[in-house]
């Protein structure tokens, strides 16, 4: 589903929770930084890592593939190099566009176009909010941050691993996680792709709940990241997830780990060669295992800092990078993955204007899937619940800013000017009257009242009354509807997976 491309006017805001369902959509140019002569260069670079220094892949059955595909396999090495001919050839299957199933069809998405998808942070091994301060996670935290996804309709997709459950056996916490996703929320998730176990699961579970795998291999219903362990090799995890996944008919979203100054070159040039570079190797091996393969261009660009080698996100580096991979991925007419990052601790002003130093590169560089779009504290360590309600509040209002503006008749509002005229006001005009609830955003936390009134109200920081919001929805969550016979079967079969995979732990 998706909405129409036609610009609409601001008639209706997504603040309130409970707001219709409606995927947000960039109706606007896509902004490029890049020469098409620069673009060509990059291209270029690419191609010549490729066929001269070669990307490793730690999987026989990768091997194999690449082998009988005509790629140059050294096999002792696990290094394959590849002619563009080849890569160009192969991604050629790749789908420009496709819909993504929810187990609700009113939370369908699209993938591709001037579609954006929202996702909520993954990976995090801490959870964090301002009273409580940073803690290992645990299945509880991560309960509330899937109530709080299913529950704002700027979220499309729950993501995946949204802070870990370090509560449960890391070997069946994969488990815990995917029923919990199934249960609690009805729209697309996000499952691992870190070995075969997990992605067979992840499989085997979304047909549970989806009707047999017969019908995902037509309806793509799980998105997974699929890493390049930069600089160029994919290990063994990863390739075992990307082949379960493309042989389930499922969603994959290729994204090399390229760091500039650690993981790629320290220029953002050079980084950007080798992220294409890696990007499509991967595109092209999901294409290998099965042509069609809905596949996912992924960008995570950015730099390190030179003086403590940490990551640094929320850089104009990065914003850089964003902006240019989403030019190499329309180069090659595929969707596009980016993310919403920042380097804070805290939910405070710096983690606020890192993220939106990534959401407006994101949002020009036409992205599709933004993953982390809710919620990234501490480098991507820390899912905060106050940065969730922080973060929601930017992508309303990106959202908003994306339907444009309508100019008619009725919104040029002569008749309302003429009635006013000159030194009055237009508070009480029928014109404002009819319009004075819907017209306007209406802020989720931002506070806009006078000095006094905010005052008087405890004079409350962004961060004190995103917490509040966050418990407050919590509060409200109401558990999407499941047919009972389904949640047996997701049970029964965590059970029973549960046992086998502790018999050899």
């Amino acid at each position: 589903m998706g909405q129409s491309r036609r610009r609409t006017g601001r008639t209706t805001t997504t603040t309130q929770v409970t707001a219709p369902f409606r995927q947000t959509f960039n109706p606007f140019p896509p902004m490029s930084i890049l020469s098409d002569e620069q673009v060509e260069r990059i291209e270029e670079a690419s191609f010549l890592i490729l066929e001269r220094t070669g990307i490793e892949f730690l999987s026989k059955e990768a091997l194999d593939l690449w082998r009988d595909a005509g790629a140059e396999v050294d096999y002792e090495a696990q290094r394959v190099h590849m002619e563009r001919k080849l890569i160009l050839e192969l991604i050629k299957t790749a789908p420009p566009q496709f819909t993504m199933h929810a187990r609700n069809a009113a939370h369908n998405t699209i993938m591709g176009g001037g579609y954006m998808i929202f996702s909520m942070v993954s990976g995090p091994g801490y959870s964090y909010d301002i009273k409580r301060g940073r803690r290992s996670g645990t299945f509880a935290d991560y309960l509330d941050f899937l109530k709080l996804a299913q529950s704002f309709n700027v979220i499309h997709n729950v993501g995946g691993f949204i802070c870990e459950n370090n509560d449960t056996h890391e070997d069946i916490r994969h488990l815990q996680l995917y029923q919990a996703q199934h249960v609690y929320a009805d729209k697309c998730i996000n499952p691992s792709a870190r070995g075969v176990n997990s992605a067979h699961d992840a499989v085997e579970m979304a047909a549970i709940v989806h009707g047999g795998r017969e019908y995902l291999m037509t309806h793509p219903v799980t998105l997974s990241v699929v890493n390049a362990n930069s600089p160029l090799r994919y290990d063994t995890p990863m390739i075992e997830g990307l082949i379960t996944y493309a042989r389930a008919g499922q969603c994959v979203i290729v994204t090399p780990f390229t760091l500039a100054g650690a993981m790629a070159p320290i220029t953002v040039a050079g980084a950007l060669a080798q992220q294409n570079a890696e990007a499509l190797a991967g595109i092209a091996l999901t294409q290998l295992v099965h042509p069609g393969t809905p596949v996912v261009y992924g960008g995570f660009t950015s730099n390190v800092d030179m003086q403590s080698g940490s990551p640094a996100f929320g850089t104009p580096e990065g914003a850089l990078a964003t902006l240019a991979g989403g030019q190499m991925a329309r180069r090659y007419n595929l969707p596009y993955r980016s993310s919403n990052v920042a380097s804070s601790k805290t939910p405070d002003a710096q983690a606020a204007y890192e993220s939106m130093m990534s959401l407006w590169p994101v949002t020009l560089a036409h992205a599709n899937y933004i993953l982390h779009a809710a919620g990234w504290l501490d480098g991507g360590l820390s899912a905060s619940y106050e940065k969730v309600i922080i973060d929601v509040e930017q992508l309303q209002m990106i959202d908003v800013f994306l339907r444009g503006l309508t100019v008619d008749d009725t919104t040029l509002a002569l008749e309302a000017i003429d009635e006013v005229g000159p030194g009055g006001h237009f508070f009480g005009t029928p014109h404002t009257m009819d319009r004075y609830r819907t017209e306007f955003y209406r802020p989720l936390i931002s506070d806009l009242q006078n000095y006094d009134n905010w005052l008087d109200g405890g004079a409350k920081t962004a961060a004190e009354r995103a917490h509040e919001k966050y418990k407050e929805v919590i509060a409200a969550y109401e558990q999407p509807p499941l047919d009972p016979g389904i949640a047996e079967a997701l049970q029964d079969y965590v059970d029973r997976r549960t046992v086998e995979i502790m018999k050899n732990a």
